[in-house]
């Protein structure tokens, strides 16, 4: 069916600015027409008056981990819960996504790689849900962060097997552990885990099958251990200094900030169940996290934006509370979207496809009541969303 959305805002991403009174046509083969006025040239099957309201590409959450429940300590439900579980969480969660107008999600760690496989099914036309961009299980050194979901590897020549273990099972990105973490117990956030070495030769394995690359960092030596190493993207970034940055912006290394993760943690009552030992850990990086955020962001480093949803109590669809932290501490309006969408979709090499509103790319949108551009708050205000040029979400 040919689509026409007229008289609406519509957000350019690409060259980062709003045409008002808008008209856009689209269909299941792609998005057909952009112009500005109430009608365009095209006809179409239904028209839709989007007077008060904006159109923006489907948003792209970098930073997910399906299967993992919000719960105060989802790593206890993740050993507890068996492959059927994890994947019907998954689906469960895959509509919550869509719902709130986020139609690509970049899948960081999932245990059993059931990431993978509801990739599959979805692409599949099984079950409905978002684009997944799957890294399946993360690999970590024995007893790193994340071991309840990953694969353990120690020494290059155990790393380089397991990254080859997830390409050949699927993975769209390998996913590495350069530090520990704050829910994994017995590791320190702040140190280095996995070795420059050992991430380098995954990162090989990735390049060589065309595939990228994602580090969970938190501390300064394992930040920089990754960097040099070749990652694509740092996974929060929590503890950066001016040498760090630097080597992003020589690398061209892409930072996923992910404030909402640890602001969560730190926000929940006495009471809310989250173990002591979690907040503890925490407390000590959120408002150095901020500080390094606003670093990169002044320096220019390339950002994309993710929320870590599954992490305590960051349910799916929390992206645009993720991007008005990011305003919060300094980034434009429009440059927050632009990391929720066309930033995104340029590191994971989709940008030829989705990412930005643009005549033969696919017709992956979001129409929200408002102007995200006065308030990203907006972008809660879902009316449709459409993936494929088919609507999966309405809401009147």
């Amino acid at each position: 069916m040919r689509r026409k959305i007229f008289n609406v805002r519509v957000i350019d991403v690409v060259n980062r600015q709003a045409i008002e009174n808008g008209t856009v046509v689209f269909d299941e083969s792609g998005i057909i027409e952009i112009s500005q006025g109430t009608s365009g040239t095209e006809t179409a099957d239904w028209e839709f008056d989007g007077t008060g309201m904006t159109l923006l590409p489907g948003l792209i959450d970098s930073h997910v981990h399906l299967g993992m429940n919000a719960s105060p300590d989802p790593f206890q439900q993740i050993k507890a819960d068996s492959e059927a579980d994890t994947a019907f969480l998954a689906c469960s969660q895959g509509r919550q996504f869509l719902s709130a107008g986020i139609t690509t999600v970049r899948n960081v760690g999932t245990r059993y790689n059931v990431d993978i496989v509801y990739r599959q099914a979805v692409e599949r036309g099984l079950i409905e849900g978002p684009r997944v961009y799957a890294s399946g299980q993360p690999i970590v050194m024995t007893g790193g962060h994340c071991h309840p979901m990953a694969i353990e590897a120690d020494g290059a020549d155990e790393v380089r097997k397991a990254a080859r273990r997830q390409l050949k099972a699927g993975a769209d990105l390998l996913k590495l552990m350069a530090t520990g973490g704050v829910l994994t117990t017995g590791t320190d956030p702040g140190s280095a885990q996995l070795s420059e070495w050992e991430m380098k030769c995954a990162c090989e394995e990735a390049d060589h099958a065309g595939k990228t690359t994602a580090a969970h960092a938190i501390g300064l030596d394992g930040i920089k251990n990754a960097i040099r190493a070749g990652v694509t993207t740092i996974e929060h970034g929590s503890v950066l200094d001016e040498e760090a940055i630097q080597m992003m912006l020589e690398r061209g290394t892409y930072l996923v900030p992910t404030l909402i993760a640890a602001t969560l943690i730190l926000r929940q009552p006495p009471d809310s169940g989250i173990p002591e030992d979690f907040i503890r850990k925490a407390e000590p990086f959120v408002q150095r996290h901020r500080e390094s955020f606003r670093d990169a962001l002044r320096s220019g480093v390339k950002m994309a934006a993710g929320t870590d949803a599954g992490t305590p109590f960051n349910t799916p669809g929390l992206l645009a509370d993720e991007l008005q932290l990011m305003h919060e501490e300094g980034m434009a309006a429009i440059d927050a979207i632009h990391a929720a969408t066309l930033s995104a979709a340029t590191f994971m090499k989709l940008d030829d496809r989705i990412g930005s509103i643009e005549v033969g790319k696919w017709a992956d949108l979001l129409l929200v009541e408002g102007n995200p551009l006065s308030d990203l708050l907006h972008l809660k205000q879902v009316r449709q969303v459409y993936k494929g040029g088919l609507l999966c979400a309405h809401h009147p």
